[in-house]
């Protein structure tokens, strides 16, 4: 958890839970923290320098986002990665990121599309250089730009809090090459579609887009079972 320092938090005005929450998120989606770890409060609370009532306060919203489950009497636990839990965020995410694109299309903001496509120029510099988490961070912000150029920022919001699982997933994904140049691609068809004004194409660019995570999923699964959950027929089949 080499990332979990605090300069940062001793100076800033935002709830020091909130500040936990976001971090240890990091941690847990980029796999600093994995599947099956245990969290100590305490030793996260010393290691923080804050008291252990944050703490507590971050596990409890981590547990409401699908990636802790709290114990009693026997810790904190980071949970492993469930492929029904990932299929529903996409799910979610479809619905609502398939009307945002249609909407940039409509609206065509081209001040706020300047400020998506340069993420996407940021993005091929950190594909380049390798850089997944760098790259992965800006995979966010297309789309949180791109739902503020469809005048729905809060539609991200909304997005944010169901993705959690499916993050891990996609941050594996993104630990090659391919699968960044393939996401590369499917972000500049739908930045292409919108600017041009085509609402039909991309609500379809950016429907691919969102699929591309069911093709990759099982492999994923397979090439790392350690960090995934049975599905329930699985673990039928084997009683």
């Amino acid at each position: 958890m080499d990332l979990l320092t605090l300069p940062e938090m001793a100076s800033s005005a935002e709830p020091i839970a909130r500040r936990l929450v976001e971090w240890l998120r990091h941690a847990i989606v980029t796999m600093r923290i994995r599947p099956g770890e245990k969290l100590s409060e305490q030793e996260l609370a010393r290691r923080f320098g804050v008291s252990r009532q944050p703490v507590r306060e971050a596990f409890i919203k981590l547990a409401e986002s699908g990636l802790v489950r709290v114990l009693p009497q026997r810790g904190t636990m980071v949970v492993k990665i469930s492929i029904e839990a990932v299929e529903d965020a996409r799910f979610i995410r479809e619905a609502i990121e398939c009307a945002v694109a249609r909407e940039a299309a409509r609206r065509v903001d081209t001040r706020a599309l300047a400020e998506v496509r340069a993420r996407l120029d940021l993005a091929a510099e950190a594909m380049a250089a390798g850089d997944t988490e760098r790259f992965f961070a800006l995979d966010e912000e297309f789309h949180q730009r791109l739902a503020a150029a469809a005048g729905r920022p809060n539609s991200w919001r909304v997005v944010e809090e169901q993705k959690a699982q499916m993050d891990r997933a996609r941050y594996l994904d993104m630990s090659d090459s391919i699968p960044m140049k393939t996401v590369m691609a499917q972000h500049l068809a739908i930045l292409s579609a919108v600017e041009s004004g085509d609402e039909r194409a991309a609500e379809t660019a950016m429907r691919v887009h969102l699929t591309e995570i069911l093709v990759s999923l099982p492999k994923l699964a397979s090439r790392w079972p350690d960090l995934f959950e049975a599905r329930e027929t699985e673990t039928s089949g084997a009683a």
